[in-house]
């Protein structure tokens, strides 16, 4: 089965070449692939804040590779280059505050940092550790994959009909996708008869990035505005919601882009399992619940704008970009070192306690 999921890998959003980290601007999709090139600390931040990437994931894999960016330059420059980083530190993981794996991406780099006590040698260990941490997500993203097809198998009906919202493929991780990699496996083991994928307003990244991915691979997927979702659990059959998440927390409440916690809801009243996909970088052990995250509030400009063009009446507009899914609502988490159903704080501090489990 790991076989056949390689063969598919077409997309990639993330890549570290000849010394220059290079990112599919997701702002043009799908109706261009256009790919940036990035030469430091400052422009990958720049790139991040910007949506230029986006996906919990894939961006705490682009500041891993911009702050080895940021290590070469305060090393050109020379001085106290170790405490002028700091800037570069301080800029990376301000851009994006909900999503934890852009802080764990860091901290994992500023802990190799560390534990260099001289310089020589510092570039090539920490583009190591980047490579690394890009490469582990891939891996990550197959192990799930695997895992959440199990589930799926198990379920009494097959081919399945499955509803997901925002982007959680390929486009937002190190490769093959978490949510949508679960649901491109199911695809290729013949467990899927139709996918639902929401537009996820209002950066679209369920029109533009989702069916766009699922597409491309010959994938049955259907586009649904967002307020459609509980008409088709009634109505179409709908039997997993399946998400990806940005940050889980100690008790298994759920960060998501905005609109997943009224899908949970939805999905309880209608008997649809609900099933959320992420690598334990996404899990965030030092806060005690959803109440603690910090939920990013963007530009209110993007609901009322598309392409700079007006869209609405000039009013206020409040523009959170992520909502928290409690615990009591998520039939099963998925992750690379194995599988809860029902989750709760006990089962996942066991987990992350754990390698791996089967």
């Amino acid at each position: 089965m790991r076989e056949r999921m390689l063969a598919t890998e077409r997309v990639r959003a993330v890549e570290w070449r000849d010394g220059r980290l290079y990112l599919l601007d997701q702002r043009r999709l799908p109706f261009e692939e256009r790919w940036l090139g990035h030469d430091t600390a400052a422009e990958v931040a720049a790139a991040i804040r910007h949506m230029v990437v986006r996906g919990a994931p894939a961006i705490g894999i682009a500041a891993a590779y911009g702050l080895l960016l940021g290590v070469r330059d305060r090393l050109a420059a020379g001085g106290d280059w170790r405490a002028a980083l700091e800037e570069d530190f301080a800029e990376l993981a301000a851009v994006r505050p909900t999503a934890v794996n852009l802080a764990w991406a860091l901290q994992r780099m500023r802990a190799r940092l560390d534990r260099l006590r001289n310089d020589a040698g510092v570039l090539e260990a920490l583009e190591a550790e980047a490579r690394e941490i890009h490469q582990s997500d891939r891996e990550a993203n197959l192990t799930m994959a695997q895992y959440g097809v199990e589930l799926i198998r198990k379920h009494d009906k097959a081919p399945q009909r499955i509803l997901t919202h925002c982007n959680a493929g390929a486009l937002a991780t190190g490769g093959f996708g978490t949510a949508l990699g679960v649901i491109r496996a199911a695809w290729l083991e013949g467990l899927v008869e139709q996918v639902y994928a929401d537009e996820t307003r209002p950066w679209l990244q369920g029109a533009r990035l989702t069916a766009w991915e699922l597409a491309g691979e010959g994938v049955p997927v259907s586009l649904v505005a967002d307020a459609a979702a509980a008409h088709l659990m009634k109505t179409r059959g709908i039997d997993w919601v399946i998400v990806g998440a940005d940050r889980i927390t100690a008790n298994c409440d759920v960060a998501n882009k905005i609109g997943t916690y009224q899908l949970a809801v939805n999905a309880m009243h209608h008997g649809v399992r609900f099933m959320v996909v992420a690598p334990t970088s996404t899990i965030d052990m030092s806060l005690d619940s959803g109440d603690d995250i910090p939920i990013e509030e963007r530009d209110g400009r993007e609901l009322l704008e598309i392409g700079g063009q007006p869209l609405a009446a000039r009013v206020p507009a409040l523009n959170p970009v992520f909502d928290v899914t409690p615990a009591d609502l998520v039939d099963v988490l998925v992750t690379e070192r194995g599988v809860i159903e029902r989750p709760d704080a006990a089962k996942l501090a066991l987990l992350m306690c754990r390698k791996r489990l089967h």
